[in-house]
């Protein structure tokens, strides 16, 4: 299974220049490539190949006057974005065809140097490597201060440096874990739970335990509308207004960094205490056309329940999502009387068949638990087949790495 390890960088500004001359050389090799494509699109011409691409677009290239400077950047780094810009096309043609899961995809459109994200990606054979200081060696850049959070469970396969829109570095490491190593790391356990997600609490568990939302956009709204202020009030074009952007931006980060982290805590002590765990699907898309839209966007429902399918996968736990329609708030979960549907302000109701009075979202918590059949599947079965995706960062304590920190 692959996964992704992200920390931070601080290069210097010799560094940031460097980086800076790659993100536009990777940019403009992808833009050139999406170009060569739509041309013989309109022509009514097969698209070229890759190999025809990359020497188009980089050897010959490099050879002009006009693209000369391609020349100053590493090549695993252009080579990569022609890759990006074949991925795209990939996926947009899969969509296209139905044989691609999730939302549509539409064409690969041109990328600009204002995009909040930049990006570029270095594989093995472009001979990077981690320093015996702890520094991120990268070819015609140079050792990048790295601030590492955790070591490195195993040589990673590729890294790619991100500037993300608040102006900060990260890189990120593709390494490939051992399952025997993480099966190790979990406790055994045969507890099983079910999660009613929610926005009061944001998560209610089949045991009664109930965790409060944290509300992160709520509580940082005060500070985001006086930042969002003071970028309406600068001039277009000017410095003044490239810094209220940033000031913005790192506003913005901060609450997405907590949600994140909030994320991560909370799956992986739910992956570590139980065997088996419940969860509804939830349609995030339909909820954020109403009118509980910053909430919901705010509780961040999706990447949680992403995190929780990874890890469940990683750890060799069960992760059952039951049908969006289970009637959970409107059965009781003693007798099995359906009560019929209730408003949101009605939390505690008493079933008219067997009398028991429930805690509402306790009792959908236990009746996601049982639609999902966890008590007979959950001990020794497979976990269900999930899409994972290596993940942008984990939590981890402070501290650099000791011993080898490439492994």
């Amino acid at each position: 299974m692959q996964l992704r390890y992200a920390f931070r960088l601080y290069p210097d500004a010799t560094q940031q220049a460097a980086l800076a001359r790659a993100f536009g050389c990777a940019r403009v090799v992808f833009n050139d490539a999406v170009h060569a494509r739509e041309d013989a699109r309109k022509a009514g011409q097969p698209f070229p190949t890759a190999g025809q691409l990359s020497t188009q677009l980089i050897t010959e290239a490099k050879r002009t006057a006009e693209r000369s400077w391609l020349g100053e950047v590493s090549a695993v780094v252009l080579q990569q974005s022609l890759r990006d810009a074949e991925s795209a096309y990939r996926n947009f043609f899969a969509s296209l065809k139905g044989s691609r899961k999730g939302p549509k995809a539409g064409p690969p459109r041109f990328k600009s140097r204002k995009d909040t994200r930049q990006s570029i990606r270095f594989t093995a054979n472009a001979r990077w490597h981690i320093t015996g200081s702890g520094r991120l060696n990268l070819p015609k850049i140079g050792a990048v201060k790295v601030k590492w959070s955790r070591t490195l469970p195993a040589t990673p396969t590729s890294v790619t440096v991100v500037k993300d829109a608040a102006g900060r570095f990260f890189a990120s490491f593709v390494v490939d874990t051992d399952p025997v190593a993480d099966a190790t790391r979990m406790p055994e356990t045969d507890h099983i739970i079910g999660i009613d997600l929610g926005l009061t609490h944001f998560a209610v568990l089949s045991d009664g335990t109930k965790i409060d939302s944290p509300r992160f956009l709520r509580r940082a709204e005060k500070k985001l509308k006086k930042a969002h202020r003071e970028l309406s009030r600068k001039q277009k074009g000017s410095r003044n207004r490239a810094r209220a952007r940033l000031e913005v931006a790192r506003a913005h980060a901060t609450v997405a960094d907590a949600r994140r982290e909030f994320h991560h805590q909370l799956s992986t002590k739910l992956i570590s205490e139980n065997q088996g765990i419940a969860v509804e699907d939830l349609s995030v898309a339909g909820l954020a056309r109403t009118k509980l839209a910053k909430s919901v966007h705010d509780a961040g429902w999706s990447s949680f329940i992403g995190m929780l399918a990874y890890k469940a996968e990683r750890y060799g736990r069960t992760l059952v999502k039951i049908g969006r329609f289970e009637p959970t708030s409107q059965t009781c979960s003693t007798c099995g009387a359906v009560d019929g549907p209730k408003p949101l302000n009605v939390r505690e109701w008493t079933c008219t068949a067997c009398g028991t009075v429930h805690d509402r979202d306790t009792n959908a918590a236990i009746n996601v638990k049982t639609a999902a059949g966890l008590a007979v599947t959950a001990c020794g079965a497979p976990v269900r087949p999930e899409p994972v995706l290596a993940q942008r960062a984990e939590t981890g304590s402070h501290g650099f790495p000791t011993g080898n920190r490439a492994a």
